[in-house]
């Protein structure tokens, strides 16, 4: 996996060189005012002229890159920044300066828009959260050693703002080296436009393993989101010895096989009679399926999420808390048996799946969904025959505790439908009875149920699959037919668009950018000058420092961000985050009503600015674009993630637009108050409208976005039984 973590951290240089950017132009506005003699009007043009071009670019990145890939979109930007740092360096006047700042637009679009898309596309779902808010990291690392600059250029006599906003052209070069020879293309899109050789080639590499079959099989099915037809169905997994000897002729059940050759173990079977744990869950906690307008003021999702995640041992950190972690599996139906192989086309590849439930599968009575044999059989890349069996080893883990099986379609009532269905299988170890206990073996770091375990429940989508129902060697052509915008009207799409559309606007509601891009003149009007007299610096060059301490101290609580994103998760972060800059945002104001010294006026305003910064950077900073970059479909992800950086660029662009004026108007004490209110709004929507997405695959979240936007309360529309 180091790989993986090594690809994600280069990456995040354009967010490096983004965080670079806005601390070099708030510190060098400074000087640029002087210089040119601005105005309110100029001085908010320059800062928000990047914001303008950026707004434009984002229309067109996100389908772009759908088109030519996201890692030519990366290097795109790499050169972007490389050109707007040589003529800033240049820059004799006004307009070449906004010329600068186009090209520098055009940098930091791409690079905000596309760094957290590409990441979550590439990266395993156990630590996805952790590699995307590297991003974060990054952008305020880039902010930290640009402050640092340009503090001591302040110190001389003659400070060059040139110098300070043209350097930005030397880490460029490395981002461009590293985004040319380094970077794999998204294997997802691979995937998505039928180049299933070199995404199995890049997969390989990311996760450091031959086997990638089960996640190679995940991004096929991703092509085709089940939509309405998904289902949540519960399973009961038990030692195989003991279902197998009782189970009843006819029904389906799910053999899952140990590693090294040790045969069948556990063995899966629907549970009949009985509603989904999950579901019932959030029935009890929500009793509607409706929205704000529907009935109840929290959506029903957050609550089908959460009962997913109170059902998972929270010491296990994702991946440790599927039982069934790290085992192979086939698909076999009959004498008919169909892996995901490693051909060079999806034709080829799939083709053993096609008419899989056929009269000769049905006349032999079997429905097995067999699950995992070692690799031990395998020789090379090339499947075993044995008679009319096709036996290869497959790995159905396909990250986050979850695993990918699959079972014949014919209907439980007695009715026939054409082609497979696609099963997620999560073990929910808090189901297991008190009066039940699952015994473990340790093989190769994990544990594995042995026969001398008792029963568990397991939960799982079960949806169509796309295997068997389309020709697979035009499965991206299908995938991609009729305008993209139909899509976005898909129930589970418009819910994502929700949630993605509300965070971005909400994440500039909180302030951060009249702090980050305006925060030397906030400090300077609050004082801070008479904080650091004593050391003899001008007031431009105590604002530096204080913000060298602000960026320094958003690092470590950063950090803390990456170790708890996967474990706490998204929403609960951003749950305990906000108000905490609630109450600094309530010092500022409150302060305003009181005689305090000077001195300590200014310590507090720094304070509270720093902790508003730093705690910002942990939740609202980069937790927004974690989830648009995981909550729609591979079909749509691209103009998805257009719709919600657009929101993003043209929010921002009206708070640094009007910031100066909102200054002029309410002074900092009403701005603050403002952000006050922003704040506790975006506390609101979280807890009512944003699940929580941790340690999910991509493609599972977006099955449970689907069915969680079904209408109606009635159990019968998730696929409850009884």
């Amino acid at each position: 996996m180091m790989e993986v973590v090594i690809v994600a951290i280069a990456a995040t240089l354009g967010n490096l060189l983004m965080g670079w950017d806005s601390s070099t132009i708030a510190a060098g506005m400074t000087y640029i005012k002087k210089e040119f003699v601005l105005d309110a009007t100029l001085e908010g043009l320059i800062v928000s002229m990047s914001f303008i071009t950026g707004t434009i670019v984002t229309l067109f990145s996100g389908t772009v890159s759908d088109l030519v890939g996201r890692r030519p979109m990366l290097i795109t930007s790499s050169i972007m920044f490389f050109l707007s740092g040589l003529v800033m360096l240049w820059a004799p006047n006004v307009v070449i300066v906004l010329l600068a700042r186009i090209i520098d637009g055009v940098a930091i679009a791409l690079a905000v828009t596309l760094t957290p898309l590409y990441i979550s596309e590439v990266a395993p779902a156990d630590i996805r959260g952790q590699l995307n808010t590297l991003t974060q990291f990054a952008c305020s690392g880039g902010m930290f050693f640009a402050y640092i600059l340009v503090f001591s250029m302040s110190l001389s006599d003659s400070p060059s703002w040139r110098l300070m906003l043209g350097v930005i052209f030397i880490p460029a070069i490395a981002y461009f080296l590293l985004a040319v020879f380094y970077l794999p293309e998204s294997p997802r899109w691979l995937v998505s436009k039928g180049r299933l050789l070199e995404a199995e080639i890049v997969l390989k590499r990311l996760r450091g393993t031959e086997d990638v079959s089960g996640e190679l099989a995940l991004l096929v099915e991703g092509l085709s989101p089940g939509g309405e037809a998904t289902s949540i169905e519960e399973y009961v997994v038990a030692p195989a010895s003991e279902l197998l000897v009782n189970q009843e002729a006819g029904k389906d059940y799910i053999k899952l096989y140990g590693p090294n050759d040790e045969g069948v173990t556990m063995v899966a079977q629907p549970v009949n009679g009985q509603g989904s744990m999950i579901s019932r869950s959030m029935l009890s906690q929500q009793g509607s399926f409706g929205t704000l307008t529907g009935g109840g003021l929290k959506d029903p999702i957050v609550t089908l999420f959460g009962s997913l995640h109170e059902n998972t041992l929270p010491e296990s950190g994702g991946s440790h808390s599927m039982l069934l972690h790290n085992a192979n599996s086939i698909f076999s139906i009959g004498e008919t048996a169909s892996p995901f192989g490693t051909n060079d086309n999806l034709h080829a590849l799939l083709m053993p799946l096609q008419g899989g439930a056929g009269e000769k599968d049905r006349a032999y009575g079997s429905k097995d969904m067999l699950g995992m044999r070692s690799n031990s059989s395998l020789r090379s890349n090339s499947s075993l025959v044995h008679g009319n069996a096709v036996d290869a080893p497959k790995n159905t883990n396909i990250g986050g505790g979850w695993q990918l099986v699959y079972k014949s379609a014919d209907g439980a009532g007695g009715g026939k439908r054409e082609g497979l269905q696609r099963v997620y299988l999560h073990a929910e170890t808090a189901a297991v009875s008190h009066s039940q206990h699952v015994s473990f073996v340790s093989t190769s770091g994990y544990d594995i149920p042995i026969d001398g375990g008792e029963a568990y429940q397991a939960a799982a989508l079960v949806s169509q699959s796309v295997l068997g129902t389309h020709d697979m060697l035009h499965l991206p052509e299908v995938a991609a037919q009729g305008p993209k915008w139909r899509a976005l009207l898909e129930p589970g799409v418009k819910r994502a668009l929700i949630v993605g559309v509300g965070l971005q606007i909400l994440q500039q509601a909180a302030g951060i950018n009249g702090f980050l891009y305006y925060a030397p003149q906030i400090l300077e009007q609050a004082g801070v000058g008479a904080l650091l007299s004593n050391l003899g610096l001008s007031s431009a060059s105590a604002s530096f420092l204080v913000n060298i301490i602000t960026t320094f101290c958003m690092l470590p609580c950063i950090a803390l961000a990456v170790r708890l994103m996967d474990i706490s998760g998204r929403r609960s972060i951003m749950l305990y985050t906000v108000p905490i800059l609630i109450v600094c945002l309530l010092i500022l104001v409150i302060k305003q009503f009181f005689q305090i010294n000077s001195v300590v006026d200014a310590a507090i305003t720094a304070i509270s600015v720093v902790v508003y910064e730093s705690v910002f950077c942990m939740g609202l900073g980069v937790i927004p674009n974690i989830i648009c970059a995981e909550i729609f479909p591979t079909s749509v992800r691209g103009i998805c993630i257009s719709l919600t950086s657009l929101t993003y660029w043209g929010c921002t662009l009206i708070v640094t637009l009007i910031f100066p004026y909102l200054l002029q108007l309410l002074g900092l004490t009403g701005v603050f108050g403002l952000f006050v209110v922003g704040c506790i709004i975006s506390w609101i929507f979280v807890y009512l409208k944003v699940p929580e997405t941790k340690g999910m695959p991509l493609e599972v979240i977006i099955e449970f976005f689907a069915i969680g936007a079904k209408p109606g309360t009635d159990p019968a529309a998730l696929g409850i039984k009884g």
